[in-house]
Formats: C-alpha cells, sequence, structure tokens
C-alpha cells in the first residue's frame, strides 16, 4: 500500500480480500501470463501470422490479462485496509443498516460500504463511498435521519439504524 495522491481516492477492502487479491495478481503475473506466453510462441511456430487465429487469439488473451494485472495493480495500490473504528458512525469498512425515511412497511435494508472489489467477500450489497447513498451517510451514525439525492434526481430520506465493523 502506497501513499495517495490527492486525486487517487483511495478504496476499502477487508485484509483477508486484499490478501486474496494479491495472491491472484501474483498467479496472473507468474504461472497465467506463462501460458499465454507460450500459446503465442506456439502459434508463431505455426508460420504465417497474418492468417494465424490461433495467434490473433493468444495475443488478444494477453492483452485482457495484461488489463487485469494493470487493473488489479491499481486497485491494490489504492486499498485502504485499516480496521475503521467500532464507534457506530457510518465509514468505510461498515456494514450499515437503514431503513426509508416514511415507508410504511419499515424494512430494514442492509450494505457494505465499501470498495465493490468487496462483493466476493459480502453476501449482501456494497456501496462505495462515492455512491449517492455511500456520500450521504457517511460520519452519520444510528438515529440520524439523512436526505440525498438519488440517481434518478428524486430527494430520499433515510433514517440509520446501525453501522457496525464488516467481519470477514
Amino acid at each position: 500500500m502506497t501513499q495517495q495522491t490527492e486525486t487517487t481516492p483511495t478504496v476499502w477492502l477487508a485484509k483477508s480480500a486484499y490478501d486474496q487479491l494479491a495472491a491472484q495478481l501474483a498467479d496472473m503475473k507468474g504461472p497465467q501470463r506463462q501460458v499465454v506466453v507460450a500459446e503465442i510462441s506456439a502459434a508463431r511456430d505455426e508460420g504465417d501470422l497474418k492468417e494465424n487465429g490461433g495467434y490473433h487469439a493468444a495475443r488478444e488473451a494477453q492483452g485482457r490479462l495484461e488489463g487485469e494485472i494493470q487493473a488489479l495493480e491499481a486497485l491494490l495500490r489504492t486499498a485502504d485496509t485499516t480496521e475503521p473504528a467500532d464507534d457506530g458512525i457510518v465509514a468505510a469498512g461498515k456494514v450499515v443498516e437503514y431503513k426509508y425515511d416514511g415507508d410504511d412497511d419499515d424494512e430494514v435494508e442492509t450494505f457494505l460500504l465499501a470498495s465493490i472489489e468487496m462483493k466476493p467477500f459480502y453476501d449482501g450489497d456494497v456501496f462505495s463511498p462515492q455512491a449517492p447513498i455511500g456520500q450521504a451517510l457517511l460520519g452519520h451514525k444510528a438515529g440520524e435521519t439523512v436526505e440525498f439525492t438519488g440517481p434518478t434526481g428524486r430527494t430520499i430520506k433515510v433514517q440509520v439504524l446501525r453501522a457496525e465493523r464488516f467481519q470477514a
């Protein structure tokens, strides 16, 4: 994890998710990359590259892999694995319970406030701190009612019920 610039937003990841993604990156840069290079080499040995479908497919696979490697490297460079405080205040790395204000059925909604890359590690909705509801609820605590403008442009009122640290 490196120091962030003002223009590079950090993303929250659980330490276990960070470790798993780092292992995935190592695999991509090692064994997966070697397989693709071997496929390119084998296809190149077949002769005329202009009409060699295997060669072009292997090069496309290499391009996709290199793009995924770059994206994962960028994610891990901007990752913050700091455990959030156990203070009941909405922050990245917390599971937030809320309900829509004025909702007759009082249905409780829950989401994890974190990077979308946490989705495979959490069985529920994941919203980033940059999402409208994430931005609106940041810094609020149980019992507070917050208004924000939703993606459709209408004003939404929600009441924070609970904010607890994510448990991996």
